[in-house]
């Protein structure tokens, strides 16, 4: 069963995403429960359904990349966690953006689909540590400035 719950839930993230890239808001208001909750990665500030699905609609926000990454999900009954990284471009007004991150979507099963509740945003930054870079994957395993130190790494 928890093999089922993978594909929906990764097709849905297709789906998430696709609709970001395409200003598709019928979409994103069909995969967004109705009190969804965003935490931007770029400032950390609270964005709602209704905000979110505005500022991709009117394309103030304007997608342009969205490359997931090592994604995972997780079962937990009717609720699921998806986390990874992504890969994103675009635009916000007429400032470009590039950014990795890593992200958490909270999935709900609520009258038969699978709806996003929440999601978080973390961009990843390169932290130069002892003149290597931490908080970056380094050899398939990630690390982080406190992983470098504790184990004196440089």
């Amino acid at each position: 069963m928890a093999q089922v719950y993978e594909a929906d839930l990764l097709a849905r993230e297709r789906e998430f995403f696709g609709a970001l890239l395409a200003a598709d808001t019928d979409a994103l208001d069909r995969i967004l429960a109705p009190d969804f909750m965003l935490i931007d990665v770029m400032s950390g500030g609270e964005i709602t359904k209704p905000a979110l699905v505005g500022v991709v609609g009117s394309r103030q926000l304007h997608f342009e990349a969205i490359d997931p990454i090592d994604t995972r999900v997780r079962h937990y009954g009717a609720t699921v966690v998806v986390t990874g990284r992504t890969r994103m471009s675009g635009r916000f007004e007429t400032t470009p953006f590039a950014v990795q991150s890593r992200y958490t979507h909270v999935y709900v099963r609520q009258e038969g689909s699978w709806q996003l509740v929440a999601a978080q945003g973390t961009q990843i930054t390169a932290e130069r540590v002892g003149g290597r870079a931490c908080g970056v994957y380094d050899r398939g395993r990630e690390s982080s400035p406190r992983c470098c130190l504790w184990f004196g790494r440089s």
